[in-house]
């Protein structure tokens, strides 16, 4: 069996990780992230529930043979692409200029994910 590893100074990334600009970029994308990823699945589940246990309700005609069932899914898609739509403007109004901000204080050691695919 390997020993333990010597106790060495914290790398460049662990320092990062602990600063304080690190855990408030966290804490942004969290306070958006996790509230609206409940509120989208919840919705959907919403629209399955309705159309196991209520068929009578989503067959309702809505206009000619469209009926909710239909008008309640297009809107899962529409919903999809304004959550991405409103993450995207959140993005960068918020998570990408503290990312920039320590991307550009730690130099080369972190890199953007667009940065190391080239």
């Amino acid at each position: 069996m390997d020993s333990p590893p010597i106790a060495t100074s914290p790398t460049e990334v662990q320092l990062i990780d602990e600063s304080e600009e690190f855990r408030t970029l966290r804490r942004s994308f969290r306070s958006f992230a996790f509230p609206v990823t409940i509120g989208f699945v919840l919705w959907y589940l919403l629209y399955v529930l309705l159309s196991c246990y209520a068929p009578g309700l989503m067959g309702t005609k809505v206009l000619g043979h469209v009926n909710l069932a239909l008008v309640l899914g297009l809107l899962q898609f529409a919903t999809t692409f304004a959550i991405a739509a409103w993450y995207a403007r959140y993005a960068d109004r918020r998570i990408d200029p503290v990312a920039a901000a320590i991307r550009e204080a730690h130099g080369a050691v972190v890199h953007a994910p667009r940065e190391s695919a080239e």
